[in-house]
């Protein structure tokens, strides 16, 4: 009864921390004509629930991939696509093809901060708190101290509910649910949350080697020649079907997968979109980006 009260206290907590920052401004607020990632997280919505699938990665008439085109893996246009239907609901002028570039609204803020909301309570918290629950040794009291440390990290805070972002809730809380299953032995279940952060957004490619060494080992451990390789196979089946179900839409046609592929691993654009984005994300306390305290001649990334 104790440890809950305290996880308790721990996620309230954590909540009005992140309601508290998001009450201030967000990137690229009143700022034409890209305006922030804010505007890249609705403008992602509008093309997603206003274009057929086929499109979402594409260069066309209404679909201008030099402004704030897709590029992250189809879990990302999907999540984008849920809450547009919402927003629809609502208000359908946040969606509106075209018209709706740069909408701004007192109304609008709220909602997309709510949406941000909505993936932390789904997603992100309740890994951290089974991982801290079972997954860290201690007393009621050390796990709460870490819970607390989770739920309090300014970096995530910060840029989700300040600077405005979803990836790096759902991202993080989808590869945390990966670690819990294998630290609780559900291998396959921890092969498919993995799965589904990496096809959320491809930054997930960073923590894949460790994940695949340790089921790896684990098969080898077990035995090649019995339990280790059934393991082996349904780990391979997990993987195979979680991107089957997540690329469905895009595997009828090859240029439609390839597409794809080029917007979410920008080689042909060479590095400009992520020393962008760090530049971006760097701001100065009166509003200015690094860039412009460096005066560097920034140019939109050729398209694809």
């Amino acid at each position: 009864m104790q440890t809950w009260s305290l996880v308790s206290i721990c996620i309230l907590l954590g909540v009005v921390v992140r309601w508290g920052v998001s009450l201030n401004s967000y990137s690229g607020a009143g700022k034409p004509p890209m305006f922030g990632d804010y505007e890249a997280q609705r403008h992602w919505q509008e093309v997603t629930y206003n274009l057929p699938v086929h499109e979402w990665y594409f260069n066309t008439t209404d679909n201008d991939l030099n402004y704030w085109g897709l590029d992250y893996p189809p879990l990302t246009a999907y999540h984008s696509l849920i809450c547009a239907y919402i927003a629809k609901v609502i208000n359908p002028e946040w969606v509106e093809l075209h018209k709706s570039r740069g909408y701004e609204s007192p109304a609008h803020k709220l909602f997309m901060r709510s949406t941000v909301l909505v993936a932390d309570l789904l997603i992100y918290i309740p890994a951290v708190v089974l991982y801290c629950l079972y997954l860290c040794d201690g007393s009621s009291k050390k796990k709460a101290c870490i819970l607390l440390c989770f739920l309090l990290y300014p970096g995530l805070i910060l840029i989700d509910y300040g600077h405005f972002q979803y990836p790096l809730q759902v991202e993080p809380g989808l590869a945390l649910w990966a670690v819990v299953a294998l630290g609780l032995g559900w291998d396959a279940l921890g092969s498919m949350a993995f799965c589904l952060a990496l096809n959320y957004k491809q930054m997930e490619l960073y923590h894949a080697l460790p994940f695949f060494f340790y089921l790896l080992g684990k098969c080898v451990k077990l035995g090649l020649m019995g339990r280790g390789l059934f393991l082996l196979l349904k780990i391979a089946a997990t993987v195979l079907a979680t991107f089957a179900l997540c690329w469905l839409p895009f595997l009828s046609d090859a240029s439609q997968a390839l597409q794809v592929v080029r917007r979410i691993f920008p080689v042909a654009r060479g590095l400009f979109e992520v020393h962008f984005k760090t530049l971006f994300l760097n701001q100065r306390s009166d509003g200015k980006t690094t860039s412009e305290k460096l005066e560097l001649p920034l140019r939109h990334p050729h398209t694809l």
